[in-house]
């Protein structure tokens, strides 16, 4: 895949047609052939317009990865630095544990600051978190993990 002008045409087509929503381009980085694309996919759809961009829909063989994370980040900060506008980030898939989560926070704490750490910047594709928190709250609460989804019974 290469990002190509129209991209970003057809981002800009989206843009306006959002009015004032929010426009969220899933940058699908796991079909990009190597990080520099997927560098040049982050700065194309912002400069086109996107509110918020994502690592991918979370239904990839190939989803929210570190370095992955690193060179969207990236790119957000070039681009808050060069136009003074704060895109979002949100990785998606693959964010599966508490820990996971807790991974991703920190790391956006120190690649983006405090700022990012917030809704409105910051949002995390991890449908299939919700069990292990329900796990670890029930863990917390009564000193032992259940035994199964039927034990959890938030």
């Amino acid at each position: 895949a290469v990002v190509s002008t129209q991209s970003t045409g057809e981002v800009k087509v989206l843009r306006k047609a959002c009015g004032e929503a929010h426009l969220k381009t899933i940058i699908a980085t796991g079909h990009l052939a190597d990080l520099e694309n997927v560098y040049k996919a982050s700065m194309v759809s912002m400069m086109a317009g996107s509110d918020f961009i994502k690592t991918s829909t979370g239904k990839e063989s190939v989803n929210a990865t570190f370095p992955v994370g690193l060179i969207m980040t990236r790119a957000i900060r070039h681009y808050y630095e060069q136009t003074g506008f704060k895109v979002g980030f949100k990785p998606a898939g693959g964010i599966r544990t508490a820990k996971d989560s807790l991974q991703w926070l920190v790391f956006m704490k120190e690649q983006l600051g405090d700022e990012w750490l917030q809704p409105h910047l910051f949002r995390m594709g991890a449908s299939s978190l919700l069990g292990d928190i329900e796990r670890q709250l029930h863990h917390y609460c009564t000193g032992r993990y259940a035994n199964s989804a039927y034990d959890v019974g938030m």
